[in-house]
Formats: C-alpha cells, structure tokens, sequence
C-alpha cells in the first residue's frame, strides 16, 4: 500500500489523475449506451480512492494505516461489505437511494488528510458507492428496467455541472496549492457530480419525496434538540474553535452536530423552507399544524446559531415561496420597501446595529471579516483576469499576498463568485455563470404555483427552486456551492422531477 500511495503521489501523475477522475464521472453522463456509462461510474468508484491514498503519502494518517496493515485490511473489507449490502439494499428498493441520502447529508467525521483533520462525509460516500455499484450492476446486467430516462441526453444544466467540474481539474494543474484542488475534486466536486447521475436516475413518488421529508425533518428536529442542550449547559460537543469563540462573546453560538454554526444554520434553513412549503400548500389541517410546530421548534434553533447568513438564506427562500404562492410583483415590491426602509434606519441610525459606516474596520467586524477577504479576493483577481491563479489557491494567495496566517486566510472569500474569480479567473466566472443560468431554468421554468393545490411534482419542485434560492444566498455570504451536497441533492431532484414532468409521469 505504500509503495503504491508514493508511486501515485507524483505531481503528474496525480494531475492526470484528477483530470482522469473529472473525465470519469462526464463519461457517465455523455457516453451513448447504458453499458459504457455503467464502467464510467466504476471507474469513477476506483480512481477516487486511488487519489485520496495519494493525497494521504507522506502524511501520519498514512503512516498509521501502514504501521497497523491487519487493522487497514480490516477496515477496508468492512467498507466494502457494507458498500455491497447497501447496494444490495437499493437495487431491491429503489426508494432507499434519497432517503439514504438525505440520512446521510449532514453527517461529518474528522479525517486527516495531507496532515490537516478535515471533516469529511464519509456517510454520504457509502452511499454513493453503493449506489453505483447497484447502478453499474444493473446496467451490466443488461436489465431492460435499468435503461430508463437515465440513459436520456444529458440536459443543459448537467452540461453546465460537468464542464464546472473538468474546467476544475483542469485549472488544477497550475494551482501552487494542488493538494487543495485534489481534495476538493476528490472529496466534493466528482463523487458529488455522481451523485447528481444517480438521483436522477433513481425512482421518483410521492412516497420517495414524502420519506424524505421525514427524514430531513426528523433529523432537523434531533439537530434543534442538541442544540438546545447545547445552549442550556453552555458546552459544545464540537470544534474547539467555536468553543474559544464563544468565550470572547457576549452570546453564545451553538452548532449542534456540525462543525460550524453557519452550516448548521444552512441544514435548518433548508428543511423550514420545506415545512413552509408544506404550510403554504397543505391541504390537511393536521399537515398545516404539524408544519407550523416544526417551523416553530426549528426557528428556534436557528437563532441560536447566530448565523446571519443562514438568517438571510431563509428569508431569501420564504420570499420566493412567498412570490410563488401569490403574486410576484406584491412581494418584490414588499421585499423592496423593507430593504429601503432597512437601510435608511441603518444610515439613520448606525448605533442601533452598532456599526460605524465611516470606519472599515467596524464594517469588517459587523461582517465577520468577509469584507477584507472580499477586497483581497478582487485584487487577487485582477492579478489575473482570464484564467487565476488556479483551482483551489485562494488560500495560499491571500496568505502570501497579505502576509497573514493561513488560518485567518481559510479556505475562500466567503463569497463564491469572489473566490471563483481569483482562483479560476474569467473562465471560470463563465463556467458559473453557466450552471447558475442552467439551474434556474430547470427550478422555475414552467413553473406555475398559485393558490389552488398543486401536484406532487408542482409541490416538490416549488421546495427545490425556494430551497436552492436560500442555498445561493447563504454561499454569497458564507462559501461552498459546489462543494456542498445540498446543491447537488436540490438540483437532483429538480432535475428528476423536471424529466418526469416533461415525459408525463408525474410522481404520485
């Protein structure tokens, strides 16, 4: 194992391997016959872990694994036996596939990888190894059931999503901070673009949407819960950096079983604007007071995140329910007089919000620091316009360019379009652009909402487009579009209910 972990960590060979894997996981969506896309999705399952052993050479997590071979074997048989029951599992019922996803979606466990700890959704990546293990079976198998919608033309928006994930490898190549780039491709952008093929691929009802509500709710609840626990005894059961955080403020942030606040503010944000769709459309009085009990226990844990972003996620998705659910033109305008009204107080009255707006460094402070990473993000943009200074680097670059820790660098602007702009230049913009103008074509084109009761696909692609419109507002003010699986479930679903809606079988 080590001998072949140090042979991949070649700088090379480890480029052509990120490439190789982007490559893979288009291959599963381009290629014309149902049995090449099944290999493309093998090849996808073996590259990615060939690539982390290469990330891991010459790190003590390696050094670990090899100086205990026995425990690595073991520990690698018992990955794959429940890769293979899983799989198992999902091709007798296919409904396991998002319900499992949505199960595993939040959960994170620390891994060292390239000698940092990273927190890592290894959940989530069982399931989808054993998703498309069950997918390429099938496939193989040459079972007629297996050659669906799925093996249809890929749609402008999964073009769009590929060619973000290439363009990635590929701006990799020159990033002075590879080791980053690998990761994110290895860890986020490929195994997440399968996921992407695989939910889409999967069956569709109203029972599959409605489990998974369950379990996005379920979870939330069990989420709030430690929350509170949390705030009540004054003691974080994660991340030491929050836990110091907390104890130079005046009020106390909780993150529940998350790592980060913000985060676990965005997990909540997402599942309320599921209850509020379920509010808004609810043809059951039962429905109607179950979803406002949960809206309700869930706002409260919310503010205690103290996430403004996840604060401005949720009203940014609420509103778009709200336009859908009545008319458009009455809550732009609503929307309109209170952000007016919002800035002449804040203008007025600076005090109330305590912030100076003559003084940058309180501007700074009220945004957590955003605007300085912002500002040295544009610059690190201007540098190079067209192509930036590679995927992956807007770490290294701050760091060397303003001289501060990397620490106080992290890993973005907190603001994608910013951290695209500096690590992939215009092309990369373009890329963004492009799936940006792709999604919203899949979330709201023919969408049609109104007072009477829609549909089960109406209902579930209302939630998808409010619910992604949250996410893009929360990824604007905190990081990670991409490198978040939730932009990649919503779009998922949107995608297959969308197909379905087109071939006329709805989900029912």
């Amino acid at each position: 194992m080590l001998s072949l972990a140090t042979s991949l960590a070649a700088l090379p060979l480890r480029e052509v391997g990120v490439v190789a894997a982007a490559g893979a996981v288009a291959a599963a969506f381009f290629l014309p016959g149902a049995r090449g896309r099944a290999l493309a999705v093998l090849a996808v399952l073996v590259l990615t872990p060939l690539l982390l052993l290469a990330d891991l050479a010459g790190t003590s997590a390696l050094d670990r694994l090899t100086a205990r071979p026995a425990a690595a074997v073991a520990a690698a048989l018992l990955a794959a036996a429940a890769v293979a029951v899983l799989a198992r599992a999902i091709r007798r019922r296919p409904i396991l596939l998002p319900a499992l996803t949505v199960a595993a979606l939040p959960f994170r466990v620390p891994v060292e990888a390239a000698g940092e700890s990273a927190n890592l959704l290894v959940p989530l990546y069982l399931v989808i190894g054993a998703a498309g293990l069950a997918y390429a079976s099938e496939r193989l198998r040459g079972h007629a059931a297996a050659t669906s919608a799925a093996e249809r033309r890929p749609s402008r928006l999964e073009v769009a999503l590929i060619c973000a994930v290439v363009l990635y490898a590929l701006q990799a190549s020159y990033s002075p901070d590879f080791d980053k780039a690998l990761e994110n491709s290895v860890f986020f952008y490929v195994p997440f673009a399968l996921l992407l093929k695989l939910l889409v691929a999967a069956e569709w009802s109203r029972r599959t949407l409605v489990a998974c509500l369950w379990v996005a709710v379920g979870l939330a609840l069990l989420f709030a819960a430690v929350g509170f626990y949390e705030y009540a005894t004054r003691e974080l059961l994660l991340n030491p950096k929050v836990i110091e955080a907390n104890e130079f403020k005046s009020y106390f942030r909780v993150n529940s079983l998350f790592f980060d606040p913000n985060i676990y503010g965005r997990f909540l944000a997402v599942v309320m604007v599921a209850l509020a769709t379920l509010l808004l459309w609810s043809r059951s009085a039962g429905h109607t007071r179950a979803a406002g009990a949960g809206l309700a226990v869930l706002w409260g844990g919310l503010l205690l995140t103290f996430s403004q972003s996840s604060f401005t996620a949720l009203l940014v998705g609420l509103a778009v329910l709200a336009a859908l659910r009545w008319r458009p033109r009455l809550v732009a305008g609503t929307a309109l007089v209170a952000g007016v009204t919002a800035a002449a107080v804040l203008l007025a009255f600076p005090g109330l919000v305590n912030v100076d707006l003559g003084s940058k460094s309180s501007l700074d402070k009220a945004s957590s620091g955003r605007l300085d990473l912002m500002r040295g993000g544009a610059e690190l943009f201007l540098e190079r316009p067209l192509w930036g200074h590679g995927s992956g680097s807007f770490s290294d670059r701050f760091t060397d360019r303003e001289r501060t820790s990397a620490e106080r660098a992290l890993a973005a602007s907190h603001t994608v379009p910013i951290t695209i702009a500096a690590e992939q230049g215009l092309i990369g913009l373009a890329a963004f652009v492009f799936v940006l103008l792709a999604a919203g074509g899949v979330l709201f084109g023919g969408l049609r909402a109104g007072r009477g009761p829609p549909g089960t696909v109406t209902l579930g692609r209302i939630f998808a487009a409010a619910a992604f419109s949250a996410l893009l507002t929360h990824t604007m003010l905190y990081a990670a579009l991409l490198e978040d699986p939730l932009t990649w479930t919503l779009l998922g679903v949107a995608l297959a209910l969308r197909v379905a809606e087109r071939e006329g079988a709805p989900a029912r």
